[in-house]
């Protein structure tokens, strides 16, 4: 018997700490927009307004005979240099999961199209707490001129990640909910 609670125990614990994988988001970069030179679009600008995570994946959609997408380190992507990418990718639907904290630097590589602004920075950081990062406050709405909406859809269908802090809560109350479940069956296994 005693073999048989530790068992549980241990799936208990196994569900509980991969249960925030599941709450990664998907990132259309640009929006509605796409990668592209059209419009004067503000990757930049873009990107500062996610919060990004471990886990996510960027989608970078273009068309693939105008367009391509390179990775490439902090002084490339500043001198808009695309002769040593670190990565490239020209299906024209390409997807970039994160792995690592810190930033995550993409340009196209066409020429002239860096140079137009073409390119942007996805800065992931690093969690400061168990609940994510401290909410900053919300600009003012004079601030912004754009009424798009954010493009971040979620795995599974979650808000997207601009409250980090209610996605972290989501995971901590997804496991709260297995181990309550667990121990449901558990008690009344052995009652």
């Amino acid at each position: 018997m005693a073999g048989r609670g530790f068992s549980l125990f241990f799936m208990v614990a196994v569900a509980t700490t991969t249960l925030p994988l599941s709450f990664a988001a998907v990132y259309k970069v640009g929006d509605s927009t796409g990668w592209t030179t059209l419009g004067n679009f503000d990757y930049n600008k873009w990107a500062a307004s996610k919060t990004f995570h471990v886990g996510d994946t960027i989608l970078f959609q273009y068309h693939v005979h105008i367009h391509n997408v390179m990775l490439v380190t902090h002084s490339d992507f500043q001198a808009c240099n695309a002769t040593t990418p670190m990565a490239t990718f020209t299906s024209g639907n390409d997807s970039y999961l994160i792995k690592t904290h810190g930033h995550h630097y993409f340009l196209c590589g066409v020429p002239g199209h860096c140079l137009a602004g073409q390119k942007v920075d996805i800065n992931v950081a690093r969690a400061s707490s168990l609940l994510g990062p401290t909410p900053q406050a919300a600009p003012s709405p004079l601030a912004s001129t754009s009424s798009s909406t954010p493009a971040a859809v979620s795995v599974p269908a979650v808000s997207p990640s601009e409250s980090p802090p209610l996605d972290a809560l989501m995971g901590l109350l997804c496991k709260l909910g297995v181990a309550i479940a667990v121990f449901v069956v558990f008690a009344s296994t052995y009652a």
